[in-house]
């Protein structure tokens, strides 16, 4: 199949892009077997390709066509058609098929991405969490999906992805000012503060009914999610400053923690 290596080798290739740039999930991943990691890393090196995508070219056209790569990498899969050439995309179409995962939701976080492409800020609250229900939102569900959970972990995957998604794009305050972008689409410290709410709220809501097993596990890459927007919520002037990361000792200490003995992210 095109776009395949050698054995095993697009999967490292899976890893290591995560393990670089999204330290918290790739955490979370090394708490899973094995054979449950092969499942979630091709996922969220895909998640990494798309949202790096817009950020990597000054210009927009440039930044147009890596997205459309990628877009055109999962018709071609789809289609049953051999897929361009990319390291990543054999593990990708591995885990697609293997787990039957519904194209639409990794289209739609493509779709998503393009908005990345705009300096212009989110006009309402409402347009940022569509815009992190499309990404994150997906994503979690997508790892779920491919970890063994059921339709009725949807909801909840969901919403945790949703807090997830809020937690990180609160921490990025800082860089996404730095590239010139306005991230927040009302005042600083009472949106701040709100949309950890948000995130506090959908964390809540997903409480109910309780999640599966391979959904537990997916919900595990949000594991930081709560101590942050608890803190963003108290302190909104943290989130303003960076100063909403946590250290890896606390990272480690509650991974470990909601590992082995279980609780809410």
């Amino acid at each position: 199949m095109s776009g395949e290596g050698a054995p095993g080798s697009g999967l490292d290739a899976c890893a290591d892009l995560v393990k670089r740039g999204d330290r918290e999930r790739f955490m979370a991943t090394m708490a899973l077997a094995p054979g449950e990691r092969a499942r979630v890393l091709p996922l969220y090196a895909f998640n990494l390709e798309i949202a790096r995508a817009p950020w990597m070219s000054p210009e927009p056209m440039i930044a147009e066509m890596r997205l459309q790569f990628w877009h055109d990498v999962l018709e071609q899969i789809a289609a049953g058609k051999p897929h361009h050439a990319h390291e990543l995309a054999g593990p990708l179409r591995a885990v697609i098929e293997g787990q039957g995962l519904p194209f639409d939701s990794l289209q739609e976080m493509v779709a998503a991405r393009r908005r990345d492409l705009e300096r212009a800020p989110f006009a309402r609250g409402g347009d940022l969490l569509a815009y992190l229900d499309a990404t994150a939102g997906n994503l979690l569900w997508l790892a779920g999906l491919a970890l063994g959970a059921g339709q009725g972990d949807e909801t909840a995957l969901r919403a945790i992805g949703r807090a997830q998604g809020l937690a990180n794009w609160l921490r990025a305050i800082p860089a996404l000012e730095a590239r010139g972008r306005q991230p927040l689409p009302e005042s600083r410290s009472e949106a701040i503060a709100d949309l950890a709410r948000t995130g506090l709220e959908s964390l809540a809501a997903a409480r109910r009914p309780p999640l599966t097993r391979p959904a537990q596990k997916a919900a595990l890459a949000a594991f930081m999610a709560r101590p942050v927007l608890s803190r963003a919520m108290r302190e909104p002037a943290r989130a303003a400053a960076g100063q909403l990361e946590p250290s890896e000792f606390r990272r480690r200490l509650r991974l470990l923690r909601l590992a082995l003995i279980g609780g809410r992210v």
